[in-house]
């Protein structure tokens, strides 16, 4: 890969890291902050309780993407990144491009969805 492809990818990377980091006190209050005032029924708190799931389950996303971009600038940094981890081909840019966090190549990637396909149909 060039270097001016990585540089490019690490800096994509980088800015996606500093918008997670931004974002994520931003994501809902902890259920306890809440008033009891602010609980005016049982509906209420139905749709708090709800509204807090999904906060947590973004915020448990935003930490597993946060975990793989640092693996990927890891990877730029010891000259890795782009290559699959399983085959150890190089993955193309184009992949790379639609998922910059990616590990694996088209081709496994593709074997690894049949494959988890198959467990499913089970």
């Amino acid at each position: 890969m060039k270097k001016t492809e990585l540089k490019k990818f690490k800096e994509l990377l980088e800015h996606r890291k500093e918008d997670i980091i931004k974002q994520a006190g931003h994501v809902g209050e902890p259920l306890y902050s809440l008033k009891e005032e602010e609980l005016f029924d049982e509906v209420d708190l139905a749709s708090t309780e709800s509204d807090q799931s999904m906060s947590i389950r973004l915020k448990d996303r935003e930490r597993t993407l946060l975990k793989k971009i640092n693996k990927v600038l890891q990877k730029i940094e010891d000259g890795e990144y782009g290559i699959c981890e399983k085959c150890g081909e190089e993955i193309s840019v184009k992949r790379l491009e639609a998922r910059p966090v990616t590990d694996l190549c088209i081709r496994c990637k593709e074997e690894q969805e049949r494959v988890e396909r198959s467990y499913a149909d089970e």
